[in-house]
């Protein structure tokens, strides 16, 4: 195909992560002769913003696809599992950021700085990793790469707009309700208990191991984006008050020497990191400063001085953009690039 002759639709686009997936678009110049912003019945006729432009809102049906070459899916898993196998059979490739799709042994689970390779066999759907794993694994490849991982324990303090905009409400809500001392009508709608000014260890259900779904998405996810089954992750989740942007602290375990300070020269050249790491000029990630940026950013790399090869670090990411929107694009821009914009 020649470039600028991309159909691309954009399955969820009323919604926080698919106006994202618009905006990045837009902004990194994806090749597309047409974008279509698909959504459910009630949203059709709307109008989305596409840089200076606005789209008018499709029906999602079974005849959207006709024509598309790319979709981007952010609607949620059930929509997902409908529509993708449909969108494929008409020709479409589908990059999907639900869990519909992640764990499916036929499909692919990319991260572009980290496994682009793997779209090489994909089947018409490629997922479009958690957000929360998709930060800590472009940090992880290149150390992996480097002293092989041997294990990975990380605690996650993950913005409310992971879970929509409708928690984002949620949030503002109670704190204007607590900032007028108006506590007794505060009624957790979209989280187990009040969020603001608090933090949930508690994101998605819990499972038979005690685990939430979410933090045995980060052991799954991270196995099959690195290739290495043998990695162990041990995680904990927590949901904390604040609007965007990811944060996680993470210790690593690796089979060989890698120091704090080879770590950071090494995490300086790879793609799509940022180090922002200097203790004496207290400089290092914060989510405030993530927000709207496409890099990952990585500080507070020091060696764990209880064993002998780890290190410890502070990770954080735009969960809207990098964690998802941006990711789906960067795929489509791969899938592009390597001339796989094809259902084989």
């Amino acid at each position: 195909m020649e470039r600028d002759s991309f159909v691309v639709a954009v399955v969820g686009a009323t919604g926080a992560v698919g106006r994202e997936m618009l905006k990045t678009l837009k902004a990194r110049n994806f090749p597309a002769c047409e974008i279509i912003p698909l959504a459910s019945s009630r949203s059709a006729g709307t109008k989305v913003p596409y840089g200076d432009d606005e789209l008018v809102v499709r029906e999602l049906g079974e005849h959207s696809f006709e024509g598309v070459d790319i979709a981007l899916f952010s609607a949620g898993g059930s929509v997902s599992e409908e529509y993708a196998p449909i969108a494929a059979r008409s020709g479409c490739v589908v990059v999907d950021n639900s869990s519909a799709w992640r764990m499916d042994e036929e499909t692919p689970l990319v991260v572009p700085e980290v496994n682009p390779h793997d779209l090489d066999w994909h089947k018409g759907i490629i997922a479009n990793p958690n957000c929360s794993t998709i930060q800590m694994v472009v940090v992880l490849k290149p150390i992996h790469d480097a002293a092989t991982i041997r294990r990975v324990v990380v605690s996650t303090y993950q913005a409310v707009s992971g879970a929509g905009q409708k928690a984002m409400d949620e949030l503002t809500d109670q704190v204007k309700k607590m900032y007028n001392f108006d506590m007794e009508s505060i009624d957790p709608k979209y989280f187990q208990y009040r969020i603001a000014f608090n933090c949930l260890p508690h994101i998605d259900r819990f499972l038979e191991n005690d685990y939430t779904k979410e933090e045995m998405k980060m052991v799954h996810e991270t196995r099959k984006i690195l290739g290495d089954d043998s990695i162990g992750v041990s995680p904990t989740a927590v949901r904390v008050p604040v609007y965007i942007g990811h944060s996680e602290s993470v210790n690593i375990e690796t089979v060989d020497k890698l120091s704090a300070r080879d770590c950071r020269a090494l995490l300086s050249q790879a793609p799509g990191i940022t180090v922002q790491d200097n203790p004496e000029e207290n400089i290092y990630p914060m989510a405030i400063e993530a927000v709207d940026e496409d890099a990952t950013f990585v500080g507070r790399i020091r060696d764990d001085e209880t064993i002998a090869n780890g290190l410890n670090m502070w990770i954080v990411a735009d969960n809207l953009r990098k964690g998802a929107a941006l990711n789906a694009v960067q795929i489509a821009e791969t899938l592009v690039e390597r001339e796989l914009v094809r259902v084989p």
